[in-house]
């Protein structure tokens, strides 16, 4: 059953009073279904509940609002139904797993969550088949945490800088499927070689050689950057994977990029062969 009219009608009741209480009820009163079947209908539509849709738009908007400065941060959380700062900066440190003070200060891309959309448009790349050589990796192991959150705080508290000793170099972002504990596991740093400052807490891994398809993402800006990199894959592991006559080969897959360009474009590296080896499948992220 088709329930797009629906639930876009509260998508758009919900956009329009951000700033207001919603009731669940309400929501379900404008889609025209009961609140249990607006609820159930809702999640599988959107992917979450409606209290988590709010939230995490909510949280979009007011960090968009607190970056150009034009408001106290208690004003604008206020304004989108915070009763406190204090409740505002506990909301936004479990989503971003940052204090919103060192996300002002960095100004490193968050992976916002903006307005729900049926219709998305697929990102299309043609990659550049490329040939490496070795190389090691000194980084810091995610444990499980979230890519996105992974990042903001590598970036917000500059652990990039202490790595290099201050000197501004790529950012790498590796991943490898643990087919022990099936699970992604994801590690962030820098090349072994610029690696000259404070390692505690770090490992090393080695980057193989061979034939990558590399691809560069769209243009962005800091608030769609992270969208566009999630896009990225999205379309590498949807459609390009499917019809390019390459598989992945088993081997760390990596994204690299300069926090500090602000250029907000990053290389996304895949290790691939020739159809004939095992295809390996995982999700990402």
């Amino acid at each position: 059953m088709d329930y797009r009219e629906q639930i876009e009608k509260a998508i758009e009741y919900i956009e329009e009073n951000l700033q207001c209480e919603i009731s669940l009820a309400e929501c379900a009163r404008v889609s025209g279904y009961s609140p249990y079947h607006f609820l159930r209908v809702f999640r599988s539509t959107v992917g979450l509940t409606p209290s988590d849709y709010i939230r995490k738009r909510r949280i979009t908007e007011i960090s968009r609002e607190m970056m150009q400065g034009k408001q106290y941060l208690s004003s604008i959380a206020f304004c989108y139904g915070f009763n406190s700062k204090e409740n505002f900066i506990r909301a936004f440190k479990k989503e971003h797993q940052i204090l919103p003070t060192e996300y002002k200060k960095a100004q490193n891309s968050l992976k916002l969550y903006e307005k729900f959309r049926f219709e998305t448009k697929e990102c299309v790349i043609v990659p550049q088949i490329v040939e490496l050589q070795p190389f090691s990796l000194t980084v810091y192991p995610c444990n499980g945490e979230s890519v996105p959150n992974c990042w903001n705080k590598y970036n917000a508290r500059g652990y990039s800088m202490e790595l290099s000793g201050g000197r501004d170099v790529w950012d790498y972002g590796a991943c490898k499927w643990n087919c022990e504990e099936n699970r992604l596991d994801y590690y962030i740093g820098i090349k072994t070689e610029y690696a000259l400052g404070e390692t505690r807490g770090t490992r090393k891994i080695c980057i193989e050689g061979g034939l990558y398809a590399v691809f560069f993402t769209l243009a962005a800006t800091r608030e769609n950057f992270v969208a566009q990199i999630h896009s990225t894959w999205d379309y590498i592991n949807g459609t390009w994977l499917r019809e390019s006559g390459f598989t992945r080969r088993q081997a760390y897959e990596f994204e690299r990029y300069r926090e500090k360009s602000r250029l907000f474009s990053e290389e996304i590296y895949i290790p691939v062969e020739k159809h004939g080896a095992k295809t390996i499948n995982h999700t990402r992220r």
